[in-house]
């Protein structure tokens, strides 16, 4: 009994990749050295630290110390509430015409609807 083979192509040839591991570069730092919070200066020397309470306005009325913000801050507040105003009063006075002309134009698809609803009801009760 004859069986049959099978012929099978040759293996293929596969070169070989060299597969070499990624390398990085490890970050380093200085290190900060940092004073014990126990530390005191020695006798005699004085401190160079000066300790100035921010501007404060007093109420009369209430008798409490009110702190007045620094310039930066109120100048960046003033900017801010005006850039805010004057935007919404020029979008305002562009956008009521357009405002305006889409009211008038859905109040006329509103009463049309409504006129043929009615002659809709009126034929069906006849």
């Amino acid at each position: 009994m004859k069986l049959p083979r099978a012929t099978l192509p040759k293996a293929l040839d596969v070169p070989y990749i060299e597969f070499k591991p990624p390398s990085a570069q490890v970050p380093s730092y200085k290190p900060i050295v940092v004073p014990p919070s126990d530390q005191e200066a020695p006798e005699g020397v004085k401190s160079q630290e000066k300790t100035e309470e921010p501007p404060s306005l007093k109420v009369p009325v209430i008798d409490i110390q009110v702190p007045i913000p620094e310039p930066a801050v109120v100048i960046t507040a003033v900017t801010t509430a005006v850039v805010a105003v004057a935007t919404t009063t020029v979008t305002q006075s562009l956008f009521e015409p357009i405002k305006k002309k889409v009211q008038k134009q859905l109040q006329a698809k509103v009463n049309k609807w409504k006129e043929n609803r009615k002659k809709k009801k009126d034929s069906l009760a006849s």
